[in-house]
Protein backbone atom coordinates (compact mmCIF):
# COMPACT_ATOMS: atom_id res chain seq x y z
CA UNK A 1 0.00 0.00 0.00
CA UNK A 2 1.31 3.28 -0.82
CA UNK A 3 1.65 4.92 2.87
CA UNK A 4 -0.08 8.37 3.78
CA UNK A 5 3.51 10.36 5.08
CA UNK A 6 2.07 12.59 8.57
CA UNK A 7 5.00 15.21 9.61
CA UNK A 8 4.84 15.78 13.63
CA UNK A 9 6.49 17.90 15.77
CA UNK A 10 4.51 16.38 18.94
CA UNK A 11 2.54 19.66 19.44
CA UNK A 12 -1.25 19.37 19.99
CA UNK A 13 -1.66 20.17 15.98
CA UNK A 14 0.31 17.51 14.82
CA UNK A 15 -1.85 15.33 17.15
CA UNK A 16 -4.90 16.24 15.45
CA UNK A 17 -3.09 16.13 12.26
CA UNK A 18 -2.83 12.55 12.94
CA UNK A 19 -5.74 11.71 14.12
CA UNK A 20 -7.34 13.13 10.80
CA UNK A 21 -4.60 11.14 8.71
CA UNK A 22 -5.98 7.84 10.04
CA UNK A 23 -9.33 8.54 9.04
CA UNK A 24 -8.16 9.71 5.77
CA UNK A 25 -5.87 5.91 5.64
CA UNK A 26 -8.50 4.04 6.71
CA UNK A 27 -10.45 5.29 3.87
CA UNK A 28 -8.10 4.96 1.52
CA UNK A 29 -7.39 1.64 2.45
CA UNK A 30 -3.56 2.95 3.52
CA UNK A 31 -0.59 2.48 5.71
CA UNK A 32 1.04 5.25 7.41
CA UNK A 33 4.56 6.91 7.65
CA UNK A 34 4.58 8.85 10.96
CA UNK A 35 8.20 11.06 10.51
CA UNK A 36 9.89 13.32 12.04
CA UNK A 37 12.61 15.64 11.14
CA UNK A 38 16.08 15.75 12.80
CA UNK A 39 17.35 19.24 12.23
CA UNK A 40 21.57 19.47 12.71
CA UNK A 41 21.56 23.16 14.91
CA UNK A 42 25.07 25.02 15.11
CA UNK A 43 24.12 25.67 18.60
CA UNK A 44 23.74 21.81 19.66
CA UNK A 45 26.37 19.91 20.47
CA UNK A 46 26.05 16.41 19.30
CA UNK A 47 24.95 14.98 22.85
CA UNK A 48 22.19 17.07 22.89
CA UNK A 49 21.41 16.05 19.27
CA UNK A 50 21.62 12.69 20.29
CA UNK A 51 19.45 12.91 23.53
CA UNK A 52 16.82 14.72 21.72
CA UNK A 53 16.78 12.19 19.08
CA UNK A 54 16.34 9.60 21.94
CA UNK A 55 13.33 11.52 22.98
CA UNK A 56 11.98 11.54 20.03
CA UNK A 57 12.08 7.89 19.22
CA UNK A 58 10.48 7.47 22.44
CA UNK A 59 7.15 9.79 21.04
CA UNK A 60 7.51 8.18 17.82
CA UNK A 61 7.09 4.34 19.20
CA UNK A 62 4.38 5.42 22.09
CA UNK A 63 2.10 7.55 18.95
CA UNK A 64 2.49 4.33 16.68
CA UNK A 65 1.27 2.32 19.37
CA UNK A 66 -1.58 4.73 20.40
CA UNK A 67 -3.00 4.93 16.99
CA UNK A 68 -2.22 1.35 15.84
CA UNK A 69 -5.57 -0.06 16.98
CA UNK A 70 -7.43 2.38 15.09
CA UNK A 71 -6.16 1.54 11.94
CA UNK A 72 -8.67 -0.82 9.52
CA UNK A 73 -6.86 -1.84 7.00
CA UNK A 74 -2.47 0.01 6.66
CA UNK A 75 -0.22 -0.28 9.52
CA UNK A 76 1.14 2.78 10.98
CA UNK A 77 4.86 3.27 11.52
CA UNK A 78 7.70 5.90 12.07
CA UNK A 79 10.59 7.18 10.64
CA UNK A 80 13.35 9.76 11.42
CA UNK A 81 14.48 11.95 8.50
CA UNK A 82 17.90 14.24 8.90
CA UNK A 83 17.96 17.46 7.38
CA UNK A 84 15.60 20.40 6.28
CA UNK A 85 12.11 19.45 6.97
CA UNK A 86 10.33 20.47 4.14
CA UNK A 87 12.95 19.12 2.04
CA UNK A 88 12.98 15.37 3.67
CA UNK A 89 9.09 14.87 3.72
CA UNK A 90 8.81 15.63 -0.17
CA UNK A 91 11.99 13.41 -0.88
CA UNK A 92 9.99 10.46 1.95
CA UNK A 93 7.22 11.04 -0.34
CA UNK A 94 8.55 10.69 -4.06
CA UNK A 95 10.69 7.72 -2.38
CA UNK A 96 6.86 5.93 -1.46
CA UNK A 97 4.61 7.32 -3.66
CA UNK A 98 2.76 8.76 -1.03
CA UNK A 99 -1.11 9.83 -2.16
CA UNK A 100 -1.01 12.73 0.08
CA UNK A 101 0.89 14.05 3.18
CA UNK A 102 -1.18 15.60 6.14
CA UNK A 103 0.40 17.99 8.53
CA UNK A 104 -0.84 20.11 11.52
CA UNK A 105 -0.48 24.07 11.43
CA UNK A 106 -0.22 26.64 14.45
CA UNK A 107 1.03 23.78 16.20
CA UNK A 108 3.84 24.24 19.29
CA UNK A 109 5.83 22.85 22.02
CA UNK A 110 8.34 23.17 23.63
CA UNK A 111 10.19 20.05 21.51
CA UNK A 112 10.10 22.19 18.61
CA UNK A 113 8.29 24.43 16.72
CA UNK A 114 8.56 23.07 13.03
CA UNK A 115 4.77 23.67 11.40
CA UNK A 116 4.39 27.26 12.52
CA UNK A 117 4.57 30.04 9.52
CA UNK A 118 6.56 29.90 6.51
CA UNK A 119 7.33 26.17 7.94
CA UNK A 120 3.63 24.79 6.91
CA UNK A 121 4.33 26.88 3.40
CA UNK A 122 7.54 25.34 2.50
CA UNK A 123 6.04 21.66 2.95
CA UNK A 124 3.35 22.71 1.17
CA UNK A 125 5.18 24.56 -2.04
CA UNK A 126 8.09 21.38 -1.66
CA UNK A 127 5.13 18.67 -1.87
CA UNK A 128 5.03 16.31 -4.75
CA UNK A 129 1.62 15.28 -3.92
CA UNK A 130 -1.56 17.00 -1.96
CA UNK A 131 -1.09 18.05 1.32
CA UNK A 132 -3.58 18.51 3.81
CA UNK A 133 -3.50 20.91 6.39
CA UNK A 134 -5.45 21.06 9.35
CA UNK A 135 -5.11 23.26 12.15
CA UNK A 136 -4.54 23.42 15.86
CA UNK A 137 -7.58 23.28 17.55
CA UNK A 138 -9.77 21.51 15.01
CA UNK A 139 -12.61 19.22 16.38
CA UNK A 140 -11.77 16.39 14.58
CA UNK A 141 -15.14 14.26 13.64
CA UNK A 142 -15.21 11.36 11.17
CA UNK A 143 -18.14 12.17 8.69
CA UNK A 144 -16.84 14.30 6.04
CA UNK A 145 -19.78 15.66 4.25
CA UNK A 146 -19.11 18.98 2.87
CA UNK A 147 -16.02 19.94 0.54
CA UNK A 148 -15.78 23.79 -1.05
CA UNK A 149 -13.73 24.36 -3.96
CA UNK A 150 -13.34 28.01 -5.26
CA UNK A 151 -13.54 28.50 -8.65
CA UNK A 152 -11.99 31.75 -10.44
CA UNK A 153 -10.84 32.64 -14.01
CA UNK A 154 -7.45 31.11 -13.80
CA UNK A 155 -6.28 28.52 -16.27
CA UNK A 156 -5.70 26.23 -13.53
CA UNK A 157 -8.60 26.98 -11.08
CA UNK A 158 -10.35 23.95 -12.43
CA UNK A 159 -7.27 21.29 -11.70
CA UNK A 160 -8.29 21.00 -8.12
CA UNK A 161 -11.56 19.84 -9.05
CA UNK A 162 -11.05 16.05 -10.07
CA UNK A 163 -9.42 15.71 -6.71
CA UNK A 164 -12.12 17.09 -4.41
CA UNK A 165 -14.14 14.79 -6.30
CA UNK A 166 -12.17 11.89 -5.40
CA UNK A 167 -12.35 12.86 -1.92
CA UNK A 168 -16.00 13.25 -2.16
CA UNK A 169 -16.14 9.64 -3.60
CA UNK A 170 -13.90 8.49 -0.71
CA UNK A 171 -16.27 10.32 2.03
CA UNK A 172 -19.29 10.28 0.13
CA UNK A 173 -19.49 13.65 0.30
CA UNK A 174 -21.00 16.52 -1.26
CA UNK A 175 -18.99 19.19 -3.69
CA UNK A 176 -20.06 22.87 -3.05
CA UNK A 177 -18.52 24.52 -6.27
CA UNK A 178 -18.12 28.73 -5.50
CA UNK A 179 -17.26 30.50 -8.65
CA UNK A 180 -15.24 33.63 -7.51
CA UNK A 181 -16.07 37.06 -9.57
CA UNK A 182 -13.51 39.85 -9.39
CA UNK A 183 -14.02 41.61 -12.76
CA UNK A 184 -17.65 42.13 -14.14
CA UNK A 185 -16.45 41.74 -17.87
CA UNK A 186 -15.09 37.87 -16.55
CA UNK A 187 -18.51 36.64 -15.50
CA UNK A 188 -19.00 35.15 -18.93
CA UNK A 189 -15.54 32.99 -18.72
CA UNK A 190 -16.09 32.34 -15.09
CA UNK A 191 -19.73 30.92 -15.79
CA UNK A 192 -18.10 28.77 -17.77
CA UNK A 193 -15.24 27.07 -15.53
CA UNK A 194 -18.09 26.64 -13.37
CA UNK A 195 -20.29 24.87 -15.50
CA UNK A 196 -17.22 23.01 -16.79
CA UNK A 197 -16.80 22.23 -13.15
CA UNK A 198 -20.35 20.75 -12.11
CA UNK A 199 -20.27 18.77 -15.43
CA UNK A 200 -17.31 17.00 -14.10
CA UNK A 201 -18.73 16.45 -11.38
CA UNK A 202 -22.21 15.03 -12.84
CA UNK A 203 -20.16 13.09 -14.74
CA UNK A 204 -18.60 11.12 -11.76
CA UNK A 205 -21.69 10.85 -9.89
CA UNK A 206 -21.15 13.02 -7.28
CA UNK A 207 -23.83 15.42 -5.04
CA UNK A 208 -22.79 18.93 -6.13
CA UNK A 209 -23.97 22.70 -5.74
CA UNK A 210 -22.67 25.81 -6.92
CA UNK A 211 -22.83 29.46 -6.68
CA UNK A 212 -21.29 32.71 -8.10
CA UNK A 213 -20.01 35.09 -5.35
CA UNK A 214 -18.40 38.72 -6.37
CA UNK A 215 -15.37 39.66 -3.60
CA UNK A 216 -12.94 42.17 -3.32
CA UNK A 217 -11.10 40.21 -0.89
CA UNK A 218 -10.89 36.84 -1.83
CA UNK A 219 -9.55 34.63 1.43
CA UNK A 220 -12.58 36.78 3.31
CA UNK A 221 -14.95 35.70 0.48
CA UNK A 222 -13.92 32.28 0.66
CA UNK A 223 -13.69 31.56 4.33
CA UNK A 224 -16.93 33.06 5.25
CA UNK A 225 -18.90 31.26 2.38
CA UNK A 226 -16.90 27.81 4.06
CA UNK A 227 -18.41 28.81 7.69
CA UNK A 228 -21.97 29.67 6.20
CA UNK A 229 -22.37 26.05 4.77
CA UNK A 230 -20.28 24.42 7.45
CA UNK A 231 -17.64 23.14 5.03
CA UNK A 232 -15.51 20.07 6.40
CA UNK A 233 -12.89 20.89 4.23
CA UNK A 234 -11.19 23.38 1.37
CA UNK A 235 -9.89 22.24 -1.82
CA UNK A 236 -7.58 24.89 -3.21
CA UNK A 237 -4.66 25.77 -5.85
CA UNK A 238 -0.89 26.57 -4.31
CA UNK A 239 0.87 27.18 -7.76
CA UNK A 240 1.25 30.67 -7.38
CA UNK A 241 3.07 30.46 -3.89
CA UNK A 242 5.42 27.55 -4.83
CA UNK A 243 7.82 29.61 -6.87
CA UNK A 244 6.95 33.45 -5.41
CA UNK A 245 6.38 33.07 -1.26
CA UNK A 246 9.93 33.94 -1.09
CA UNK A 247 9.10 36.73 -2.33
CA UNK A 248 5.96 37.70 -1.35
CA UNK A 249 4.20 37.19 1.81
CA UNK A 250 0.47 37.20 2.49
CA UNK A 251 -0.50 35.17 -0.93
CA UNK A 252 -3.96 33.60 -0.93
CA UNK A 253 -2.98 30.19 -0.45
CA UNK A 254 -0.89 30.67 2.55
CA UNK A 255 -4.01 33.31 4.35
CA UNK A 256 -6.14 30.23 3.49
CA UNK A 257 -3.62 27.52 5.16
CA UNK A 258 -3.16 30.13 7.66
CA UNK A 259 -6.70 31.42 8.73
CA UNK A 260 -9.04 28.39 8.17
CA UNK A 261 -10.46 26.87 10.77
CA UNK A 262 -11.45 23.59 9.01
CA UNK A 263 -8.87 21.18 7.09
CA UNK A 264 -7.24 22.57 3.52
CA UNK A 265 -6.45 20.33 0.59
CA UNK A 266 -3.36 22.10 -1.12
CA UNK A 267 -3.15 20.90 -4.82
CA UNK A 268 -0.29 21.78 -7.17
CA UNK A 269 -1.36 21.73 -11.13
CA UNK A 270 1.74 19.30 -11.35
CA UNK A 271 0.78 17.05 -8.97
CA UNK A 272 1.42 13.45 -10.17
CA UNK A 273 -0.35 11.31 -7.29
CA UNK A 274 -3.77 11.22 -7.33
CA UNK A 275 -5.35 11.51 -3.78
CA UNK A 276 -7.77 8.38 -4.93
CA UNK A 277 -4.70 6.26 -5.61
CA UNK A 278 -4.31 2.93 -2.99
CA UNK A 279 -1.90 0.72 -4.11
Amino acid sequence: MKPIIVGTDFSEGAYVALRYAVDVANHLQSDIILMWVRREKKLIDSDQMEVMTHLAEDKLRSLCEEFKPLMKYGEIRWFIATGKVAVAISTTAIRELAPMIVIGTNGASGFEKYWMGSQAVRIVQDSPCPVLTVRQGYEFREQLNTIVVPIRVNANSRQKVPPAASMAKIFGAEVKILGLLDLKEEESALRTYVQQSIDYLDREGIKYSFEIRKYSNYCDTLLQYADECKADMLVINTEQDRFLSQLFLGTNAQQIVHRSQIPVLCIHPTDYINVAAKV
